[in-house]
C-alpha cells in the first residue's frame, strides 16, 4: 500500500519545473475511505510514480467523490510530492510556487478514471 505521505519519504528528485508536465506518471495505488457519516461524501487517495534516469517522481493527493460519476481534487493546493522543482535560475521553489507546477501534472492525468474504475471494482 502506497498512502499519499508515503511519497514524501521517497528520496527527493530536483527537476526544472518547466519540464515537470513532461514526465511520464503511471498510476501505483488508490485507496478508498469509507465516508465518515450519513451525509460525508466518500473518499480517498491516489498515488502516481513517474521514472527518469535521476529516479523515481510521485505524486499523490486526496479526492472526493461530488456526484456517483464525478471525482474531483479534495484540495487542488496539496499534491504531495518528492519533487523539488527548480525555478529557471536553479534555485528550488517553494511549496507555494510549485503547486501550479504540480496541479498541471495532476490535470494531465488519467485519475479521474482510474479512480472510477476501483469505485466500480468495489461495488461488483
Amino acid at each position: 500500500m502506497n498512502t499519499s505521505w508515503s511519497v514524501r519519504a521517497w528520496p527527493p528528485l530536483l527537476w526544472q519545473a518547466a519540464g515537470a508536465s513532461h514526465l511520464r506518471f503511471d498510476h501505483l495505488d488508490t485507496q478508498v475511505f469509507p465516508s465518515s457519516g450519513e451525509d460525508a461524501p466518500l473518499g480517498g487517495q491516489t498515488v502516481w510514480r513517474g521514472t527518469a534516469a535521476e529516479g523515481d517522481a510521485g505524486v499523490a493527493w486526496d479526492w472526493v467523490m461530488v456526484s456517483p460519476d464525478v471525482v474531483a481534487m479534495a484540495d487542488p493546493m496539496c499534491v504531495v510530492s518528492n519533487l523539488r522543482l527548480l525555478g529557471p535560475r536553479g534555485e528550488v521553489l517553494t511549496a507555494w510556487e510549485s503547486a501550479r507546477h504540480l496541479s498541471q501534472i495532476v490535470y494531465g492525468l488519467p485519475w479521474q478514471g482510474e479512480v472510477q474504475r476501483i469505485l466500480r471494482h468495489l461495488n461488483d
